[in-house]
This record gives C-alpha cells, sequence and structure tokens, in this order.
C-alpha cells in the first residue's frame, strides 16, 4: 500500500517493487547534488537536507563514496599503463607494440577522460589532480607518437612512375631556344632530328590517385587524434599534422622540379632553364592539385571526422603552403620581360591553374588562397596577352636587310608559321583573353563595310591571325624589294606564300582562316608565276619575234638573224647560269613553273628556228650562231630552280 505525504512520491511503501524505486530515488538524488556543481562542504549540507526527507536517503553519503573509491580504482589501473616509463614512448603506444598493447593504452586513455566526464562535481583534489597529470603525460606521449606514426609512414612521391602514367601531348615547333633576334635568321626549320617539341601538358585519367600516408596507419591517426581532440589537446594535434604534411608537401614539390624562388631570382634565369621550370610547373600544378591535395583532403577528412574545425583548418594550412609555392613561381613568370617565345608555356601555365580551379572550389578551400590563385590567373592571361602583341609587334617590326640566297623562304616565315600552327591549339584560351581587345586589327583587313560585318562575326582569335598574316604578307613584300633582279622578287614571294598556303593547308589553322584564304593566295602565287614569266623571259622572247628582221623567212637579212640567235643565246645562258642558282623548295611549283616556262619559250623558239633556221644552217659556223635544238632548250630548262648555279662553260660542254 502506497501512502501519499508531503514528500509526495519520495515516499513509498511494499517489497520489491519498493527497493527498485529505493533505486531510483537515490539515483535521481545522486544526479540532482552532481548537476549542482557546488564545493564540498554546500554538497554535503544538500545531502543532509535531503536524506530528512527520507530515510532511504541517508545512505547516500556512502553511495558517494562507494563511487568515488570505484573511481579511484579505474584511476589507478589507467595510471599504472599511462605513467609506466621504463623505454619512453616505445614501451607506451607505438607501432613498435603489440596491437593489444596499443589498444590497452588508448583504452586507458578512455578510461580516464571517461571518468573526467563524470566529475562534475567537484571531486577531492587529489583524484582531480592525478587524472588530469595522466591526461598531460598521454597527450604528450600521444603528440609524440601522432607525429612519428606522420613521418614514418609518409609516403616519397614516384614522381618518374607518376609522369609514366600521365598521357602526354607534345607540339613540334620547329625553333631553337633563343629570342627572335634582329633579323629571326635563328628560327629557320630544322631537321627532323633536330626538332624541338613543346609538350602541350599532360592529363590524368579520372581514377590515379597515390597514397600519401600507409593506408595501414590513418586509422592509428584518427585514434590519437580522437582522443587529443576530446582532450581539448585539438590545437597541438593540428599543428602537429599541418607541420608534418607541409614538409611532406614541400618535398612532393621538390620532386617535381619546383624551386622556392624569389621574383628577383626568377627574373634572372636563362630563358632554356626558365622555360624547363615553367614545363616542371605545368605538371606540378595538376599534380599538387588533382593528385596530392585531394588526397590530403580526404586523409583530413578521414583523420579529423570528429571535428569539422580541425578538419578544415589542417586541409587549408596544408593547402596554403602548397599552393603558395606554386603561385609565387607563377606571378614572378607573370612579371617578366616578355618575348615571343615565353607564350606557349606561359598559355599552358594559365590553362593548367585555369583548369584545376574546379578541384579548388570542391575542396573548399581557404578564400584568401583562392582569392590568390584568381589573381594570379587574371596575371598569366594578361602576360599572354601582352606576349602575343609582343609577337605581333616583333613580326611588324622585324626589318632585316639581308635578302635570302636564292630567293629561299626566309626565316621569318618559317618563324611565324610554325608559331601560329601551336597557336591553334590555344584556340579556345586565346578567344577568351582576347575577346575585349581592340578591334584595331580590323581596320587593316576591311575593304567595306560588308566585309567589316564579316569579320566582326568573327572569332577574335582567327581576327588577330588573319592581321597577323597580312602583317607577314607586307614584310614579305618589302623584303623582296631587297633582290635587285624582279624576276627573282616573284620567285621569293612565290616561295615564301606557297610555305604559308601550306602550312594552313596541312594543318589545323585550316579550320580557322578557312578554305577562301587557300584560295586566294593560290590565286597570289599564280599572279606571281605570270608576273615572274613576263619579268625573266621577255627579253629572251623579243628575239624571237619577227620585227626587224627585214622581209619575209626566204629573204630575211642574215646578219640581222644572226644577231638574233646571238641575242637568244646570250639571254638563255644568262637566264640559266643565274636562275639554276635560285631555289624554288617545293617540287611541284618547281615542276609547275619549269612547264609555264617550255610553254612559253620552247613553241616561240620552234617557230623561229622553223622559219629562219635553214638561211643559217647552210652557212659557215651556224653552230656559232644555233647552238642549241628546241630539244636542248627543254633539258637545260630541267636545271633551273634547283639552287646549285651551273656556269657558262658548264653548259657548252653539256650542248657538246
Amino acid at each position: 500500500m502506497t501512502t501519499t505525504t508531503a514528500t509526495g512520491s519520495l515516499t513509498s511503501g511494499g517489497g520489491g517493487e519498493g527497493g527498485g524505486a529505493d533505486d531510483r530515488v537515490m539515483a535521481t538524488a545522486q544526479q540532482i547534488v552532481n548537476s549542482l556543481n557546488t564545493t564540498k562542504n554546500v554538497r554535503e549540507d544538500m545531502l543532509l537536507i535531503l536524506s530528512s526527507f527520507d530515510n532511504r536517503l541517508s545512505n547516500i553519503s556512502d553511495l558517494i563514496k562507494t563511487v568515488s573509491s570505484s573511481q579511484s580504482s579505474v584511476l589507478d589501473a589507467a595510471e599504472k599503463i599511462i605513467l609506466r616509463s621504463d623505454s619512453g614512448i616505445s614501451s607506451t603506444v607505438s607501432c613498435d607494440e603489440s596491437p593489444k598493447e596499443t589498444r590497452d593504452y588508448l583504452s586507458a586513455v578512455d578510461e580516464i577522460l571517461d571518468l573526467l566526464d563524470n566529475l562534475s562535481v567537484e571531486p577531492d583534489s587529489e583524484v582531480l589532480d592525478r587524472a588530469e597529470t595522466a591526461v598531460q603525460v598521454a597527450m604528450s606521449r600521444l603528440e609524440d607518437e601522432f607525429r612519428h606514426i606522420l613521418i614514418r609512414n609518409t609516403v616519397p612521391l614516384d614522381a618518374q612512375s607518376l609522369y609514366g602514367s600521365i598521357r602526354r601531348v607534345s607540339l613540334s615547333f620547329a625553333a631553337n631556344e633563343g629570342e627572335i633576334d634582329e633579323d629571326f635568321a635563328s628560327f629557320g626549320e630544322v631537321e627532323t632530328e633536330s626538332v624541338c617539341f613543346h609538350e602541350r601538358g599532360a592529363s590524368f585519367g579520372d581514377d590515379l590517385c597515390v597514397d600519401l600516408i600507409n593506408s595501414d596507419a590513418v586509422m592509428e591517426l584518427k585514434e590519437i587524434a580522437d582522443r587529443m581532440i576530446r582532450s581539448g589537446y585539438e590545437k597541438e594535434c593540428v599543428q602537429v599534422y599541418s607541420s608534418v604534411r607541409r614538409e611532406a608537401l614541400d618535398e612532393c614539390l621538390a620532386s617535381l622540379g619546383v624551386e622556392k624562388l624569389s621574383i628577383e631570382e626568377v627574373q634572372k634565369i636563362e630563358w632554356k632553364s626558365l622555360d624547363e621550370k615553367m614545363k616542371k610547373w605545368v605538371q606540378a600544378v595538376k599534380i599538387g592539385v588533382r593528385l596530392l591535395l585531394s588526397g590530403e583532403r580526404r586523409l583530413c577528412d578521414v583523420i579529423f571526422n570528429g571535428s569539422d574545425s580541425a578538419r578544415e583548418v589542417c586541409f587549408n594550412e596544408i593547402a596554403k603552403g602548397c599552393l603558395m609555392q606554386l603561385l609565387n613561381f607563377a606571378e614572378a613568370v607573370s612579371i617578366v620581360r616578355r618575348s615571343s617565345e615565353k607564350l606557349f608555356r606561359i598559355l599552358d601555365m594559365y590553362d593548367a591553374l585555369s583548369n584545376v580551379f574546379p578541384d579548388l572550389e570542391a575542396m573548399a578551400i581557404d578564400r584568401f588562397v583562392y582569392g590568390e590563385a584568381k589573381g594570379v590567373l587574371d596575371g598569366l592571361g594578361g602576360a599572354a596577352r601582352g606576349t602575343f602583341v609582343e609577337f605581333e609587334n616583333a613580326v611588324k617590326s622585324e626589318t632585316s636587310r639581308k635578302p635570302m640566297l636564292g630567293g629561299e623562304i626566309h626565316p621569318l616565315t618559317r618563324y611565324v608559321m610554325n608559331y601560329v600552327k601551336l597557336l591553334v591549339d590555344y584556340g579556345d584560351t586565346l578567344n577568351f583573353l582576347l575577346e575585349n581587345d581592340d578591334d584595331d586589327e580590323l581596320n587593316g583587313l576591311q575593304n567595306d563595310d560588308g566585309e567589316r560585318l564579316q569579320l566582326e562575326s568573327m572569332a577574335p582569335i582567327t581576327r588577330r591571325l588573319l592581321a597577323l598574316l597580312s602583317t607577314l604578307e607586307s614584310n614579305l613584300e618589302e623584303k623582296s624589294r631587297l633582290y635587285e633582279d624582279g624576276a627573282m622578287q616573284y620567285i621569293f614571294l612565290m616561295n615564301n606564300i606557297l610555305y604559308m598556303v601550306q602550312k594552313v593547308r596541312d594543318s589545323e589553322l585550316i579550320k580557322i582562316l578557312g578554305d577562301q584564304w587557300v584560295r586566294k593566295h593560290r590565286g597570289q602565287i599564280r599572279q606571281y608565276a605570270t608576273a615572274y614569266l613576263r619579268a625573266a623571259w621577255s627579253k629572251a622572247l623579243s628575239c624571237l619575234k619577227d620585227e626587224g628582221i627585214g622581209g619575209s623567212s626566204n629573204n630575211a637579212s642574215k646578219v640581222a638573224l644572226k644577231e638574233r640567235f646571238k641575242s637568244f643565246n646570250a639571254c638563255f645562258e644568262e637566264i640559266y647560269r643565274i636562275q639554276t642558282g635560285w631555289k624554288v623548295p617545293d617540287p611541284q611549283l618547281r615542276e609547275e613553273l619549269r612547264i609555264s616556262i617550255s610553254e612559253k619559250v620552247l613553241p616561240a623558239y620552234r617557230s623561229f628556228m622553223g622559219r629562219f633556221g635553214s638561211q643559217l644552217e647552210s652557212g659557215r659556223h651556224s653552230g656559232k650562231y644555233i647552238k642549241y635544238t628546241p630539244d636542248d632548250l627543254e633539258n637545260y630548262l630541267v636545271d633551273l630552280f634547283e639552287g646549285t648555279p651551273l656556269v657558262l662553260h658548264h653548259l657548252r660542254r653539256k650542248n657538246s
């Protein structure tokens, strides 16, 4: 039977059921006292007050003493494990220990932490001091072990093996490593075995990853981190982890060829060495962000999954050191002296950095570092634009006065066309970077409003390349005037324009400039060929005309005929002597020119011979005047444009 009194539910009677109620009452009373977190004297007064309500609470002091005794026993057992120090850390918790000993040590730490969590009411100072001392010792040793595990289990980056798993794209750029000199003479095409390769970059497979820390050690690190964070040692844990991993990433960057260089040091590096460093930087950005930092992000997510703050602070501290080292080099490159050969590598750097921004976003990188990266990207973009303009100006202002021997292809033409061939691979990037540039180049290309509208609808890179090649053509026309021989001017122009057409037709440039550009310039070549025939052969052909001979074929003046044949022979031999030394590298153009000459000269010579040759053949010394048959002339024309001058006496021996 239950009796209700002033104490309400705290009073009850009954048998076994009452025993359970007694336990609940005692537990409730203890919880009330504990939750008040008062001093020892106040706690004892409260217990006396509570016991006066019901005699069942008179034993609460004994119960609390029993609990205190139990906690002391737990502390004794945990201290025994934590405070032993017979041989330093390896005798407490270490990978050198057996798994059981490691678990025992961590369990002992857990026991003390649980004990401290339950000491809300101020315990005996001795118990509290012992527990806190044990925690301090444990955290010191766990911190050391955390560092040792990190260092021992860091996996060195195998850069060579990693490069072997990267897909590469290489573009041939037939130029040496020098800068544009005063006449572009150092930028001719070279033989196949010595062609320089510009590595466009490398791409990674989506499944490519590397182990930064031995996988077996990751959970050990997590176990230690959990306990340090729980004990209030999060700052120490984060500092150790960040310090060790920053050093590890520094070593990774070093193995990738990235050095710590100041802006002043970068500006003093010679181009050949700088080019190599820029190439390594491009690979390092891809590997650094997509492999190393993404790996660090995953490690932090696992090891510090018990603390959002520790996870973010650790990752951003590690990432900041790595990224700032990469960004500092890129910033230095963006302000070095501009020269055309740097453009491709700067574009590589721009693309590499631009392409990892989605990865940086996904990793929730520190906003300051993200902002720095944006600033450096803008700087690289500005450097690329400026370098492109530098190249345009170099083409426009190249004023070498030394004509090419034999009317050969000028080094400027070779350099520019190989250069723009490579630019195609960066078309999207250049379209973006040049999109808002001034349209001054339109002024030099448009003939009417309709053509201007057509040009305005073109992509920026298309307009700029059209303007650039137009500038090159103007420069070549100026250089053609360095030749005193008008015929050679047209040979020079044909050689160079054909080279431009072939480079466009046989590359991706055709997609940018279009078939119309090719057709227009092929028409130009035909016009130059016609002009060449007129300039080179008009004088010789004038010797084969009837005018001035006096009379018909039967009564023409033999004196006049002799002079005509002598003049033609002299003209032909002079042309042969000179133009065998001219060079037309393209075999098809060379053959087409020979055919055009044959079609122009041989019929006229045969006709003249047919009408007047018989009057001289019957006379003495006829071979002195009629030295060549039409077949002889045709045979000699084969020697033209081979680049090997044949002298007059060689010609006579060939005739004889």
